[in-house]
């Protein structure tokens, strides 16, 4: 049964395969300016040698503190990687507070699949455990967004319990409870 961890380093194989078939679909260009399109361009590469691949497991498990250095207008984030046995399937974000973009555009919570691991139900499920974690973040409701074109993930928020606030130009807000998250 998948679960959420924080970052592990025996994910390493697992997880090349997954980001090569984001890769493969486009993200990680130069226009991709998610945290995972940032981070495709900064480590690709890097990430096939285990010694860089664990500096980057610490550095990303680092992002949920306070004093860890980060570019400004970003905020503490909590990084989790939903796992089955040995295998990565995708990763999960939750942002601490919300800046004006976050509000507007990015959201407290955002998430990937792996392309192989889409159309099961991983989104859904992994978004729903990272509520109780957001609860405890002091996070209630979260904000999350999704392209008003993407259907898919749509329906993963509002399967969540997310309700619409409004959209913002390409965006979908919702405002998913955490409170009666188990």
């Amino acid at each position: 049964m998948p679960v959420l961890i924080a970052p592990d380093t025996r994910f390493r194989i697992s997880f090349l395969a997954a980001m090569e078939e984001i890769r493969a679909e486009g993200r990680g260009a130069p226009d991709d300016d998610t945290s995972l399109g940032r981070e495709l361009r900064a480590y690709t590469g890097q990430w096939d040698d285990p010694e860089p691949f664990s500096r980057y497991v610490e550095y990303v498990r680092s992002l949920a503190l306070d004093e860890t250095p980060r570019p400004p207008a970003h905020v503490p984030t909590t990084v989790l990687w939903w796992v089955d046995g040995d295998e990565f399937l995708g990763r999960l974000t939750i942002r601490h507070r919300l800046t004006q973009w976050l509000l507007d555009v990015g959201g407290h919570i955002g998430y990937d699949v792996r392309p192989t691991a889409r159309r099961r139900g991983h989104a859904t499920a992994m978004l729903r455990a990272a509520l109780p974690v957001a609860r405890d973040l002091g996070i209630d409701p979260a904000l999350v967004t999704c392209d008003a074109d993407n259907t898919p993930s749509r329906l993963v928020i509002e399967r969540n319990g997310g309700v619409l606030e409004d959209r913002r130009g390409i965006k979908l807000r919702y405002w998913v409870p955490c409170s009666h998250a188990s």
